[in-house]
């Protein structure tokens, strides 16, 4: 007696048919493209740049590694890079404060949902328009001097000192970003798992406690996101607000590596110059990123 063969079927793969991935490349592509032409393309474009001593109209010139060797004796550059440091140190503050926030919000405190929207909004509003409002309330006759006066305290020129200066810049880049971190906190809270408030509920547990054992370690992976983006942040996205309040002073006390990459590029017509300083900052940038998710992930695996 002969046992006919089986039919031998071909596996599906798992990501589905060579058609159906062609066509699902299609849709990739108009991504894949605009990356290539407005990220790839610059980045490749701005590391050339930094090799040469381009003025952007009639010269351009291998130079080497000059442009690098300036960067490192510029005074500039130092400054921008200690106040670069002095924004990072305050990092803590721009994590805890919106989770904290969340972490109440969430747990029901009365008028939530209006405190989420009263936080939320200045998030749709850009940075020029925050930095020209405050620049309303700081300057010297300013609406919080008048205030001050009011309670006999003499007036305080908040933007032409530098402790002040760069002070005003921190708090009003945290009111800014503020809301955009407590709406992914409040995402985050969502998926914390009820058993495991419950259960803590039900051992009595404390409020504090609560928080520290259960609610902040189920947030870890989105406390880690948030300080990646909060890094890369503050790195890159104060131009508007610095050239509106401060433009960049008094002196070199409130300014960054990216306002400075402006002043070279746009007011001193050293685009190679400036291209150099941008592939600092790109380094320096993806230098911290790495570093905060080691940290964290080690920290996780404790």
């Amino acid at each position: 007696m002969t046992i006919a063969p089986r039919p031998t079927t071909r596996k599906k793969s798992g990501f589905g048919s060579r058609s159906e991935r062609r066509f699902a490349y299609l849709f990739v592509l108009p991504a894949l493209l605009l990356v290539l032409m407005f990220r790839i393309i610059p980045l490749v474009w701005g590391f050339v740049l930094s090799f040469t001593n381009a003025n952007g109209i009639d010269r351009m010139d291998f130079v080497g590694t000059d442009n690098y060797a300036a960067i490192a004796r510029d005074p500039v550059f130092h400054d921008s890079l200690a106040n670069t440091i002095t924004l990072l140190v305050t990092l803590p503050i721009w994590i805890m404060l919106p989770m904290l926030l969340a972490i109440l919000i969430h747990q029901g405190v009365p008028g939530g949902k209006v405190f989420r929207a009263v936080y939320f909004f200045p998030a749709v509003l850009s940075s020029v328009i925050v930095g020209s409002i405050f620049n309303v309330v700081l300057r010297r006759d300013g609406s919080l001097n008048a205030l001050l006066k009011l309670v006999g305290i003499s007036p305080v020129d908040w933007l032409g000192q530098g402790g002040t200066a760069m002070a005003s810049l921190i708090a009003v880049q945290l009111w800014s970003t503020f809301g955009m971190s407590l709406l992914i906190f409040l995402a985050g809270l969502s998926t914390v798992p009820k058993d495991m408030l419950e259960a803590a509920r039900l051992d009595g547990a404390k409020l504090w406690q609560t928080w520290i054992y259960v609610i902040i370690p189920s947030l870890r992976p989105i406390i880690e996101f948030v300080a990646v983006v909060t890094t890369i942040g503050v790195l890159t996205s104060m131009f508007g607000l610095i050239y509106v309040l401060t433009a960049g002073g008094p002196g070199t006390a409130t300014t960054l590596p990216e306002f400075l990459i402006w002043l070279e590029q746009g007011k001193m017509n050293r685009p190679g110059y400036a291209a150099a300083i941008s592939m600092v900052l790109f380094v320096l940038m993806g230098g911290l990123a790495w570093l905060q998710i080691r940290i964290m992930n080690r920290n996780s695996n404790l």
